[in-house]
């Protein structure tokens, strides 16, 4: 099966700037092609999903096509905001994966009943994280057909 590159808007919540660049250094090592977009909290996360505050500009704050969610973050976490995207109408086909280090059941449990659609936890060595990218990127990427574009 041929698979064809094409630009992907993921949406990154999350708070902690090495975490992120951990992602960021995972996806070009796994040679991932897409447009990375990075809020550092719920609030943020909710501004930019509903294009408020400073991400009004929809050409620098596009539809993603997939979230990746921290859970634990500040002013609002994202167990808060993922119960509200997964309410709303516009939003709730967005794909979420909490990608946290919570080793909770009880986390895992409410993320799944609030309706995200995978729960990882954050690999502890950087050839884990690539790996686990990387298969995020095939299954959500080439293998799943997903809703592209605005709604």
């Amino acid at each position: 099966m041929e698979m064809k590159k094409r630009s992907i808007t993921i949406l990154l919540a999350e708070d902690d700037e090495d975490d992120y660049m951990l992602i960021i250094k995972s996806l070009k090592k796994a040679k991932l092609i897409n447009d990375i977009h990075w809020v550092k909290d719920g609030v943020e996360l909710i501004d930019y999903l509903k294009h408020s505050g400073e991400y009004t500009d929809i050409t620098k704050s596009p539809r993603p096509c997939l979230i990746l969610l921290d859970l634990n973050m500040p002013r609002k976490d994202g167990r808060e905001a993922l119960k509200e995207i997964k309410s709303d109408p516009i939003l709730k086909d967005i794909p979420v994966i909490v990608l946290t280090t919570s080793k909770s059941e009880e986390d895992i449990f409410t993320s799944y009943n609030l309706g995200v659609n995978s729960f990882v936890r954050k690999p502890g060595r950087f050839e884990d994280y690539v790996k686990a990218l990387n298969l995020i990127h095939q299954y959500w990427f080439e293998l799943v057909e997903l809703p592209i574009g605005e709604r």
